[in-house]
């Protein structure tokens, strides 16, 4: 059930979320004490949709991911997910996260749990699985990224590219609305990042609603439905991979672009 939008509903229809819309971000303003990392922002993201957010260190992708998972509570704005306003006071942030994956660029497996251990939990503590069913599920999601052997190793036997799999297939098991992913590739070795690349290519393929923030551009321009510059805490330009990483109109856009040497 939807709870009721309170009295700070926008009022114009052209800021209205379109509740067709996976994830719908309005208006967003997140400060940590004086720093002001996200002004004001804008998102929609339909079923099956691939939106890859750019930009400079410290631009708000990360804390734009994290506001969309309620890991932090935004100062003003709103966020639907799926047709429900999850940033009213009343929502239970627990059970919104439990429909939404999330990848963190440090893996945060759980080292005393094996491969298997880590896929599973969720299933089991949150989705209240049986142990049974998690399991074939989890071997069935571990299979589906190529590491089925590795199901009883313990993540510290694993490469960094094998971990972030792992990391992956713990939030695709229980079949997630929308998967998050904030810099999946950033601690990994330069030969590993093609295998975890090639994976999120894959789930694109299969129409697997996907938010992620990277600084792999040619991986953008392979998947990305729409490509989001953030600059200053805004959404400073978008549009299709095409036209924000081939023409961007925008000058920050361009120093930014030119500053990776596509």
């Amino acid at each position: 059930m939807n709870v009721p939008i309170g009295s700070g509903e926008p009022d114009s229809s052209e800021l209205a979320p379109d509740l067709s819309q996976v994830l719908t971000l309005r208006g967003v303003r997140k400060s940590f004490g004086s720093n002001l990392v996200l002004r004001s922002v804008d998102l929609d993201v339909a079923p099956g949709e691939c939106v890859v957010l750019i930009g400079a260190s410290g631009s708000g992708k990360s804390t734009l991911l994290r506001c969309a998972n309620l890991l932090e509570v935004v100062d003003d704005g709103t966020i639907h997910f799926a047709g429900q306003e999850i940033t009213h006071p009343a929502v239970d942030a627990d059970a919104v996260r439990a429909r939404m994956g999330m990848v963190f660029q440090s893996y945060n497996l759980f080292p005393h749990l094996s491969v298997l251990g880590n896929v599973t939990l969720a299933l089991r503590k949150v989705h209240r699985v049986p142990a049974s069913e998690a399991e074939q599920r989890g071997l069935a999601m571990l299979e589906r990224v190529g590491l089925a052997d590795k199901a009883t190793a313990r993540p510290d036997d694993l490469s960094g590219g094998q971990q972030q799999r792992v990391a992956i297939a713990r939030a695709m098991v229980s079949n997630p609305t929308v998967l998050l992913l904030d810099e999946v590739t950033s601690a990994l070795d330069p030969e590993l990042v093609g295998e975890v690349l090639d994976l999120l290519t894959e789930l694109k393929a299969e129409g697997v609603t996907m938010v992620l923030n990277t600084h792999e551009m040619g991986f953008a321009r392979e998947v990305a439905d729409e490509v989001c510059f953030l600059h200053d805490g805004v959404v400073h330009e978008r549009g299709s991979a095409a036209e924000v990483l081939g023409a961007p109109q925008q000058e920050r856009t361009q120093a930014f672009l030119s500053r990776l040497r596509l």
